[in-house]
């Protein structure tokens, strides 16, 4: 099964990556999905990324979790 990240505004509506030149990656693994946002967190926040939520296929593992330090 597949992990992958849906950005989403701060609104919370989907923001789809294209717009945002971005190319999230699709990962085998959560530990490699997490990974991943650990070093694009930063941009994508950047570019207008308010939250991020980690799926796993089409199940929903968790969040929203905002990207903006506390």
């Amino acid at each position: 099964m597949s992990w992958h990240w849906r950005f989403e505004d701060p609104a919370g509506a989907a923001i789809d990556p294209a717009t945002l030149g971005v190319e999230p990656a699709e990962s085998e693994n959560q530990s490699d999905a997490e990974s991943w946002l650990g070093e694009n967190w930063r941009d994508l926040l950047a570019r207008g990324v308010a939250t991020v939520t980690l799926f796993e296929g089409d199940a929903e593992v968790y969040g929203p979790m905002g990207l903006a330090p506390t």
